[in-house]
């Protein structure tokens, strides 16, 4: 049996509408796959996608207030669950689960790191995503209070708007440590290290998609959240670092 969203895009296959293009709101920690995933989408030629990315907090307020977008992929659960109560989205559902990681670029750290450095506090600066935009500055600040970390290292905490401008800063050295997607480090190329943070120590960090209600009718948002579900997507999501639900 097809679901109502394959059903609705056969319709509009079959109807001959025209090739669309559709915007996509996404998560920073998401930016590496997604440019993958789009361009997978894009290759046969038949839809477009814009991508625009930041924290899910930020796009979360954008939507609210009229932000033309097609589809929202958070990096929880409540901002979409939140959409689609507020009559703004269509059923979310969980497309990754997130991992944490700690990730250095810096030389004196990266052939030792471990978490305990964490409790320890010798550095300069530790990166984290703003935990009252972020949800993985949320986990970042779930994992500092189970190790007993957050208040001392108060000082030494700086944040980003969202977990890439936290990644940015430990890119730069702007601060010697960073706590991140794990995506992130495991895409970065250059000489550097992570490990990752055990999932104990956070809640989990469960992302949903939401279809939104301006993309309701769209061939291409349609087409893309069918193409979400498939396996090549899938993989191109577990490769990256992600889990799968």
């Amino acid at each position: 049996m097809k679901s109502p969203v394959s059903a609705l895009l056969a319709l509009c296959l079959v109807s001959g509408v025209n090739a669309e293009q559709a915007t996509v709101a996404v998560a920073s920690n998401f930016a590496w796959p997604m440019g993958d995933l789009e361009t997978l989408f894009e290759e046969d030629g038949i839809h477009e996608l814009t991508v625009v990315h930041g924290s899910t907090g930020q796009l979360f307020a954008q939507i609210v207030n009229g932000a033309p977008y097609d589809v929202f992929l958070a990096a929880d659960r409540e901002r979409p669950r939140r959409l689609a109560e507020m009559g703004l989205g269509n059923a979310p559902f969980t497309y990754a689960l997130g991992r944490l990681a700690l990730w250095t670029r810096e030389p004196g750290f990266i052939d030792s790191l471990t978490v305990s450095v964490l409790t320890g506090g010798d550095f300069r600066r530790l990166a984290i995503a703003n935990p009252e935009l972020a949800p993985y500055g949320v986990a970042a600040r779930e994992t500092l209070r189970a190790m007993g970390s957050w208040a001392p290292l108060q000082a030494k905490i700086v944040l980003g708007e969202n977990v890439g401008q936290a990644f940015t800063m430990a890119e730069t050295r702007n601060a010697e440590l960073g706590l991140v997607a794990l995506a992130m480090a495991v895409a970065y190329r250059g000489d550097a290290a992570y490990v990752m943070i055990p999932v104990e120590n956070h809640e989990p960090i469960r992302q949903d998609v939401v279809p939104l209600k301006r993309g309701r009718e769209n061939p291409a948002a349609l087409a893309f959240i069918e193409f979400l579900q498939g396996g090549e997507a899938r993989r191109i999501i577990a490769e990256a670092g992600y889990e799968l639900p």
